[in-house]
């Protein structure tokens, strides 16, 4: 929303939604600023609009910027009846100490009772008590254009390495090998044919690493394929946990063929190394309730 995002209680109520919060977790600063993870275990759906449930596993990644700007990027599954919805939203707010303004972004399957998610414009207010572990968000639908005078709309500073929002261009040729990891995976849920193709939702239960980076894979997140013009696509969401207690998230990402991992650690921890690094990945390989990757150095 390049003219800010518009002040949501102007629109109209869709519905709110009551997070369960099970985790949230400091990582320190990293590469792109003082970053959160917050793990969210499921949650309620209520609202004149509509009536649902968050499935386990919803990330929510909340990074403090060095000129004290909130950036949030929320992964969720909500369950609306017997039809799943990919939420993939985004916002900011001027500081930490108060509510964030979100850009919600739906894939509803194309044939269900709530196939009108995929359009429009839809703005959330969340608010989060870390310390209680409570976090809301109100929706609502705004068909306005935005009152710059109410808009939020803040530069991110200048200086330092952005974070994108799409998968990293597969450049170079794999050389050695960083680390395996095994990682165990759930039942898949089908959100099927939406506005940007056929998704497909692998939920991550858990698993492990070896070799640069020792340890083990959280529970949560998931691999979020899609499927569309022939390419099919893989973002894989989720967090390892070194046997020494170091957090680092992960973002696999690309087409088959062509996947890039991203790595996000504390820039004063022992593996800070793994945010300047450039690396490829496998594709996955396919095991009786896991998937083996293999991350190598690039060259």
């Amino acid at each position: 929303m390049p003219d800010g995002i518009p002040a949501p209680a102007g629109g109209e109520l869709v519905f709110e939604i009551d997070f369960t919060v099970s985790e949230v977790r400091d990582l320190g600063q990293t590469q792109y600023g003082h970053r959160e993870q917050i793990d969210v275990s499921g949650g309620t759906v209520s609202g004149p609009m509509l009536e649902g449930t968050l499935a386990d596993r919803g990330l929510d990644y909340q990074l403090t910027l060095d000129n004290g700007v909130v950036e949030l990027e929320q992964i969720h599954i909500l369950r609306a009846g017997s039809s799943p919805v990919y939420m993939r939203n985004c916002g900011l707010a001027p500081s930490n100490s108060g509510p964030v303004r979100v850009v919600l972004d739906f894939e509803a399957p194309n044939s269900s009772s709530v196939s009108w998610l995929n359009m429009g414009t839809y703005i959330g207010v969340r608010e989060l008590d870390a310390a209680s572990k409570s976090m809301k968000m109100k929706v609502y639908s705004v068909s306005a254009p935005a009152d710059k005078s109410n808009a939020v709309q803040i530069p991110a500073p200048p200086a330092g390495p952005h974070q994108t929002w799409e998968c990293k261009k597969r450049e170079g040729a794999e050389g050695t090998v960083m680390y395996t990891e095994s990682v165990g995976i759930g039942g898949s849920v089908s959100v099927g044919a939406s506005k940007r193709g056929s998704r497909n939702i692998i939920p991550i239960t858990g698993g492990s690493t070896s070799g640069m980076i020792e340890g083990g894979v959280l529970s949560g997140g998931a691999d979020f394929q899609l499927s569309a013009n022939g390419v099919f696509e893989l973002d894989a969401r989720y967090t390892l946990e070194t046997g020494d207690g170091e957090l680092i998230i992960v973002r696999n990402c690309g087409a088959i063929g062509a996947l890039v991992p991203v790595f996000e650690a504390n820039k004063e921890g022992k593996y800070a190394w793994v945010n300047e690094g450039d690396y490829l990945s496998s594709d996955p390989g396919i095991s009786v309730g896991a998937v083996n990757l293999t991350i190598y150095n690039k060259r």
